[in-house]
């Protein structure tokens, strides 16, 4: 009635491929180096090095990589070397960082001795075409500069 199977003994686990909403990521080693563009649909973790592109939807950099690209994810936590423009909704910049060049964000934090050589922008200010013309006259003050406005979501 009940049968005991003889068991396999397998260096290596068989691993069931994961659908493709499951939570995955990739490594790419210290000892890795690619040169041209990524794009991943998974969240990837970069300890090596990258010379191209990088496409992700969450981005880990370690503290000793290198990124020489242009980086656009979800969101991103950068703590090594990065020579290209950076744009992300949520980007976390910390103190081992390196970057030169422009970033784009909606959220940011900079932890403080981060190192960036570039300009700032919140994500659509950079490609805003409207301009000063679209700002009503109210919001300037009295020397012609626009005021600083805060709003509250």
């Amino acid at each position: 009635m009940f049968s005991k199977k003889p068991e396999q003994n397998s260096p290596m686990p068989v691993r069931k491929p994961m659908a493709n909403n499951s939570a995955t990521f990739s490594v790419l080693g210290t000892d890795v180096t690619i040169t041209g563009d990524i794009e991943a649909s998974a969240d990837l973790h970069v300890d090596g090095t990258v010379k191209g592109d990088l496409s992700c939807s969450s981005l880990v950099q370690g503290e000793g990589s290198r990124i020489e690209g242009n980086i656009k994810a979800g969101s991103a936590r950068l703590s090594g070397s990065v020579k290209g423009t950076i744009t992300a909704r949520e980007l976390v910049i910390l103190k081992s960082a390196k970057i030169e060049g422009d970033v784009s964000y909606e959220t940011l934090t900079i932890e403080q001795g981060a190192a960036v050589d570039g300009r700032f922008a919140p994500k659509g200010a950079a490609s805003d075409t409207r301009g000063a013309a679209a700002k009503p006259a109210s919001a300037k003050d009295d020397g012609g500069e626009p005021k600083l406005s805060l709003a509250a979501n």
